[in-house]
This record gives C-alpha cells, sequence and structure tokens, in this order.
C-alpha cells in the first residue's frame, strides 16, 4: 500500500479535504472534516492485521453515543434497529464495540464513502425524531420494569374490568401483590400527562385502592399546568427514566414489600 495513492483515492471517492497521518506501522489515522454532534471529528483508523487493510473506529463511535444514552438502550428498541441497519447495507462489523469495515480489491476510496455512510448513520440515533424518540421511550419503560419486576408482579396496559370493560381508562403498567397495588404512568409529554390525569380521577370516582407512580421522559418539558393538575392526583413521580433507574429501583422493592 502507498499512502499517498490511497490518499488521493480517499479524496475522489469522498473530498478533498482528507488526509493521512502515519502512527507507527501499517497504521495510519485518517482526518476528515466529518463530525458528531458534539463538535469531534469521527475517530477512523486505517490499519493493516494480519496482512488485511481495514478501516476501524476502534470503538469510538460507540463510546460517544454513550455520552447522551446508556450503553443498553443501545442494544434494544428502535436505536438498536437504526444501528444494526446501518451496519449491514455497509457491510460494517461490530466486533465487541469496534466498528470495523475490511478493504476488499484495494478499493480504498469506496471503503471510506461507504464507512463514513455508516457511522454518520449510527450517530444519527441521538437525532431520533420526537415521535420515535417517545416510542424509544415506552420501550425503554416497559424494558426497564420487565427487568426489575417479576412476571407474576406486573400487568402491562391494565384496566379494570367491572367498571371499564372497554379499557377506556389503562394503566401503563400495574404491580400487585400489595393491599394498594401500584399504578404506573409512562409520560413522554403533555398529552400522555394529562391522560393520566383523568384516568386518576377516574380511579378516584369508582373507589379503587390505589397508589400511583409518573415516570416522565422529561419533566422539564411538560407544560405547567399539566404538570400541575398531575401532582394533584399523583403520590410520586419522578422527572426522568434514564437518571432515577437505581431510585426506581429502590422504589419498586420498596413498594412490593410492603415499604
Amino acid at each position: 500500500m502507498i499512502p499517498g495513492m490511497v490518499e488521493k483515492a480517499f479524496k475522489k471517492s469522498v473530498c478533498e479535504n482528507i488526509r493521512l497521518h502515519g502512527e507507527g506501522n501499517s497504521r495510519f489515522r485518517v482526518f476528515t472534516p466529518f463530525r458528531f454532534d458534539d463538535g469531534d471529528h469521527l475517530s477512523i483508523i486505517l490499519k493493516n492485521s494480519k496482512g488485511k487493510w481495514m478501516l476501524s473506529d476502534e470503538g469510538n463511535t460507540f463510546m460517544h453515543l454513550t455520552y447522551d444514552l446508556d450503553e443498553k438502550d443501545l442494544l434494544k428498541g428502535t436505536r438498536n434497529e437504526i444501528i444494526e441497519s446501518a451496519l449491514a447495507s455497509y457491510s460494517v462489523s461490530n466486533k465487541e464495540g469496534e466498528l470495523i469495515l475490511g478493504i476488499e480489491d484495494e478499493h480504498y476510496g469506496d471503503a471510506l464513502y461507504s464507512y463514513i455512510q455508516a457511522l454518520m448513520r449510527i450517530s444519527n440515533v441521538t437525532f431520533l425524531s420526537r415521535e420515535r424518540a417517545r416510542s424509544t421511550f415506552i420501550e425503554d419503560f416497559r424494558a426497564f420494569i420487565i427487568e426489575k419486576v417479576p412476571e407474576n408482579r406486573r400487568t402491562f396496559d391494565w384496566y379494570d374490568t367491572s367498571h371499564d370493560p372497554e379499557g377506556i381508562y389503562p394503566v401503563d403498567c400495574k404491580i400487585n401483590g400489595m393491599p394498594r397495588p401500584l399504578f404506573i404512568f409512562a409520560l413522554p409529554g403533555d398529552d400522555k400527562t394529562r391522560d393520566a390525569t383523568i384516568n386518576i380521577y377516574k380511579y378516584e370516582q369508582w373507589n379503587l385502592k390505589y397508589r400511583v407512580l409518573g415516570i416522565f421522559e422529561n419533566q422539564e418539558e411538560v407544560n405547567r399546568k399539566v404538570l400541575a393538575r398531575f401532582s394533584d392526583v399523583c403520590e410520586k413521580q419522578f422527572s426522568a427514566l434514564n437518571t432515577n433507574k437505581d431510585r426506581l429501583q429502590k422504589y419498586f422493592s420498596d413498594a412490593m414489600s410492603g415499604g
């Protein structure tokens, strides 16, 4: 491999603002103008392993994503679908967090173009549309409940069959086995918070025995008046799921043990 020729191929296939910098035997750093949302450049290494040239991020891309997201959240739901789709589309392999693309038949330029496309698509999981982010929040909420609450103690999308046979006033998850079951609402925004408030008022009218927990995607984004009305009828709230998982686990444990 001749570095000058490879750099020329990179520029031809991607853009002129690319250069190689040697970092030892059979290893080069590839500088490009492409960046993550925080301003850092994509980390791309061209290296030779066991006689084969490849592009690698050496784990940098996933490390960047975990600045804003829990690592476990990258392995499930909508985000994982986006990541797996990007890897498959551009033939990039995930080797324990290191993203690798082998270079076939000295097609260096084509490989770099595909590799950059894959990294940029993967980094876009932090730019999910609001609706997709909400669906991810619900998925994350359910996954957390499944992980922390035994199957025989939980019911998703529960409703009171006696007072509400059509399921118009559901609870996102009911934890049972206590004198007063715990009704949990997952709250991604204003509309769901309003619905939860109405549902809780209905439970009061039916004289149900229960405790209420609200878990917000981001409580700071909820309208102040909507939040105030919900607070009047909700016993306990957590402002976000991702930053309160330890507290929620303790809360569930205390509630299920009668605490």
